[in-house]
């Protein structure tokens, strides 16, 4: 029975100690990955400025938009349809005005930073607790089953 528990708390201890080592190396290569983009790899997340930076779609369809432009009338528009035009470039305007103050890059690396990070803190003394508990079992083996503390 003793060989039994000490088999499965043996195999428990190397596996949390796997595990903690785990989520350290995905916490790391994480950052190393943000760090690359930043630093050396600048361009690498453009497309995603790119696509931020898209202007929302009007409320009114787009073909009536574009009669009315190609016929410079825009009093072929409903009137609802103009509301939700006046509306639209309302919205457009504050849209402009707040995507100038936000850099959509930034705010994905800060997220990618808090899952690395929180990985890392997580992983660490997950690894560190269950490896300190294998080599002092193994210690202990060592010296004949005496506590050896350190």
């Amino acid at each position: 029975m003793f060989k039994k528990n000490t088999l499965i708390r043996t195999i428990y201890l190397y596996t949390f100690s796997l595990v903690g080592l785990v989520l350290v190396v995905i916490g790391g290569v994480r950052f190393v990955d943000m760090g690359l983009k930043a630093w050396v790899f600048t361009k690498a997340d453009e497309e995603q400025r790119m696509w931020s930076k898209q202007p929302p779609m009007p409320a009114i369809t787009e073909k009536r938009i574009e009669t009315a432009v190609k016929e410079g009338k825009i009093e072929n528009l409903t009137e609802d349809e103009k509301i939700a035009m006046q509306e639209w470039l309302v919205m457009y305007a504050n849209w402009k005005k707040n995507q100038e103050q936000f850099d959509p890059v930034v705010s994905q690396r800060q997220r990618e930073a808090a899952t690395a990070l929180s990985f890392i803190l997580v992983g660490l003394p997950l690894y560190l607790y269950h490896w300190r508990v294998i080599k002092r079992e193994k210690s202990e083996e060592a010296n004949g089953g005496e506590e050896v503390r350190g």
